[in-house]
């Protein structure tokens, strides 16, 4: 069993407490954020201030010249954080106490860039676009997520690395002030408002007119299903889908294998081939040397469960980890914690991914550490 405790570079530069504070949870390692979109984070411990605000999506290690020159997408250097690496001095400070450190890599949610080359994001079949939805069919996002985990790499010397949004992204998880509740969309609808038609992902596409119809009548008619709106096209579309993830997980896990190949690659990860937001699906084969997939369970056990055994059925041989929650909705309870870990466990769930110590309240980690306690406790009785 593996505990990983998701902390950001704010959390730990500058609070002489942040890492005893992190350590004391009882976790074998931390997934620390190298790059990460726009944000506005508590503070409840830090000395000097109780909020961050990055106000775009940013890198958190040195943005150098020479790295990025002549490229189109280039990550932008942060100002809300003391020093040119508060990556690099949050991790020296969590090595130095022992602790191993992932360097936690979102690639393709930005809306700094996206707002940039809007011909790069996301559009959905009504021509929408998401404008913090790099959309990975472009050969110019693709190269940016390369050259972004490159420098993680070379600059961060992580001991792991997290991919996430290894994919393109959809209508969920999204936009500032979100107002779009109201309007009632189905999981399903959601799902066809995700399928991508952008330049690059409509020449994919064998009939990208016809399927643009199919996809914007079956979500004002209420299709059950994706496939019931897509019909006869479905199973092309699925694999153009699975195939744009598939590439650049295959591109960005061989490299990192070339350059250091001791890191430890976790890759975020559904089984649901229409799957939206920074869970890449990994339907039809991973096809790269990962060591471990990690599907969200924020959504509880009953919802949990099933795409655990379906993400396992997908890789077998490839180690689970739950993302869980310690934030709300869900209560101040480790016993709670504790009772739907073990119910992971059960599923073959083999690490836990813990959201979040940097931004829970103090009766928050400690509900953390009796579930991280009680979770040992239970394997190892």
């Amino acid at each position: 069993m593996r505990t990983v405790a998701h902390v950001y570079p704010w959390d730990v530069v500058g609070d002489p407490d942040a890492v005893s504070r992190v350590a004391s949870l009882g976790v074998d390692a931390v997934a620390l954020a190298a790059s990460y979109h726009t944000v506005r984070a508590a503070t409840p411990f830090h000395p000097r201030h109780r909020l961050v605000d990055a106000r775009h999506a940013a890198f958190y290690l040195p943005v150098r010249d020479e790295a990025w020159r002549g490229k189109r997408l280039r990550p932008a250097a942060q100002s809300w954080v003391d020093g040119p690496d508060p990556y690099g001095e949050a991790s020296a400070l969590l090595r130095g106490a022992g602790l191993p450190v992932y360097a936690w890599t979102v690639l393709t949610h930005s809306s700094r860039l996206g707002e940039a080359n809007p011909d790069l994001v996301v559009r959905n079949a009504f021509g929408d676009a998401y404008p913090y939805a790099l959309c990975p069919s472009n050969d110019d996002v693709a190269e940016y997520a390369s050259t972004l985990v490159s420098e993680v790499l070379e600059l961060g010397r992580p001991d792991g690395v997290v991919l996430e949004a290894c994919g393109p992204l959809g209508f969920f998880h999204g936009g500032h002030h979100e107002k779009t509740d109201g309007a009632d969309w189905s999981p399903v609808q959601q799902k066809l408002l995700s399928l991508c038609f952008c330049a690059a992902c409509a020449t994919r596409y064998t009939d990208p007119e016809g399927l643009r119809e199919a996809v914007r009548t079956g979500i004002d008619s209420g299709a059950e299903d994706v496939e019931e709106a897509l019909g006869e096209r479905a199973a092309h579309v699925r694999q153009v889908r699975a195939d744009v993830s598939r590439s650049l997980r295959r591109r960005l896990v061989g490299e990192i294998r070339a350059a250091a190949p001791d890191v430890r690659i976790a890759a975020h990860a559904t089984a649901d081939p229409w799957g939206t937001g920074p869970f890449a699906t990994v339907a039809g084969g991973v096809d790269a040397d990962v060591d471990v997939l990690t599907l969200t369970c924020w959504p509880g056990v009953d919802a949990s469960l099933p795409a655990i055994r379906a993400l396992r059925a997908e890789a077998p041989g490839v180690r689970t980890a739950a993302y869980v929650l310690a934030l709300p909705p869900k209560p101040v309870d480790g016993d709670a914690l504790l009772r739907e870990w073990v119910a992971y466990a059960e599923a073959g769930v083999e690490e836990f991914h813990l959201y979040h110590a940097g931004l829970a309240s103090e009766q928050r980690l400690d509900a953390l550490r009796h579930a991280v306690a009680g979770i040992g406790d239970h394997l190892n009785g």
